[in-house]
């Protein structure tokens, strides 16, 4: 380990099972679970294994529907219309599967958004023969309108679907969806909101965003474990006669049921599956909102805070400029690098840069270095803030950063 003294976290940190010796500023990744909820999900294990056929066959269903109706309130959205699924990039792959297109459609989407989600647009318009539309939205930004009028200039009457992330993994910003999505509509284009890192991030309102699909990640900022995911399906997509069909079809596909909605018998039981992680959502959501007194508005505040002042140390101690306003940002904050030369791009790494090996090596600092463009040689640096993090942890950063040479 190189440089000054290694900081410390917040007091809070104890409430995690993070390893010692370790400044880990990449909550944004795979998120972190606090161990209470990970004793929760042993909890709900025991009890799947204690009678896995009464647990499965009676008591599952009940215990969804509680987890579900806690994830509405938290969320804002018709519990109806959720279906637990492992991550957001499994309920943008469901969305894409149920799609109609024909030769000619287009599906848009931009430069920013996440690149397994671009992956899944582009395999499912393979299959159907479309074509993918790539909006460039520029970065640096100035604010919200740049987003807005990108996309729009991409849209067109071909277009059959706008997939667009609440909050972007590479550059760590919070996009317009409520005016996308109302953008779109007007234009007969229905919205796919990736919302991988919205909840817990922000106070998401899905009624109000009402788009005709969204889906969000709760492993990431509500800290439940990891498999812990929804989709919400609007209701004018998920009725009537076409219906929408979960990702792997099983026994609601065809059962005699009537008591609960065709979406629902089809999404709650695709197989076998520990489903312990979405029955977590409930205690998640109560963990966090105990750690501070104003609740969950509170982790919110705090960690803004944190991400931005984050972002104000690294962007002086290595003399760059901000690349977004502080209007779009959430609990990340993204602050650019020296740009990588060919030679260190062709360094083997396990990420998308060898610096990010550098500094996990030699400053025990776990944080993503991003390329953005992705087939580029811009490089950024990437820093989440949770409550479990302390700002001396990002002044060790910007030291390890001058280490390294990737001042300005």
């Amino acid at each position: 380990m190189q440089g000054g003294a290694f900081p410390s976290r917040s007091g809070l940190s104890r409430q995690w099972g993070l390893e010692e010796g370790l400044v880990f500023l990449n909550h944004g990744s795979f998120g972190a679970c606090p161990r209470a909820v990970l004793a929760k999900q042993c909890q709900f294990r025991e009890l799947l294994e204690r009678e896995p056929v009464r647990f499965i066959v009676d008591e599952l269903e009940g215990l969804l529907d509680e987890s579900r109706d806690a994830l509405a309130g938290f969320v804002n959205a018709d519990a109806e219309g959720l279906a637990f699924v492992t991550n957001a990039t499994t309920g943008v792959n469901a969305v894409l599967r149920n799609l109609r297109l024909s030769p000619g459609d287009e599906l848009l989407t931009n430069n920013h958004e996440y690149n397994a989600c671009n992956n899944a647009l582009r395999f499912e318009a393979e299959r159907a023969g479309v074509s993918v539309v790539v909006a460039e939205v520029p970065f640096p930004l100035q604010g919200d309108d740049e987003v807005v009028e990108a996309l729009l200039r991409c849209a067109s009457a071909r277009t059959k679907l706008c997939m667009v992330s609440h909050i972007t993994s590479a550059t760590g910003l919070i996009f317009p969806v409520e005016r996308i999505v109302r953008e779109m509509a007007a234009r007969g284009i229905d919205t796919l909101v990736d919302g991988a890192h919205a909840p817990g991030m922000i106070e998401p309102d899905v009624t109000s965003v009402n788009a005709a699909y969204y889906t969000g990640n709760c492993h990431k900022w509500m800290c439940a474990p990891k498999g812990a995911a929804f989709l919400h399906v609007r209701a004018d997509r998920r009725e009537g006669a076409a219906g929408f069909h979960p990702l792997v079809i099983s026994h609601g596909y065809n059962t005699a049921r009537t008591d609960r909605s065709r979406f629902r018998l089809e999404a709650d039981y695709t197989g076998t599956a520990d489903m312990s992680a979405a029955l977590c959502i409930p205690e998640a959501i109560r963990f966090m909102e105990r750690l501070f007194t104003g609740g969950w508005p509170a982790v919110r505040s705090r960690n803004r805070d944190m991400a931005i002042a984050a972002r104000r140390v690294l962007c002086d101690r290595l003399g760059v400029g901000p690349p977004a306003p502080e209007s779009m940002l959430g609990s990340m904050a993204v602050v650019p690098l020296r740009d990588r030369t060919d030679a260190e791009a062709a360094i083997p790494t396990r990420h998308h840069d060898a610096l990010q090996d550098r500094l996990i090596r030699k400053w025990k600092v776990q944080v993503p270095v991003m390329l953005f463009p992705l087939r580029s040689n811009r490089r950024w640096v990437r820093v989440s803030a949770q409550v479990y993090n302390a700002a001396a942890e990002y002044e060790y950063l910007a030291e390890a950063l001058v280490g390294e040479g990737m001042g300005r």
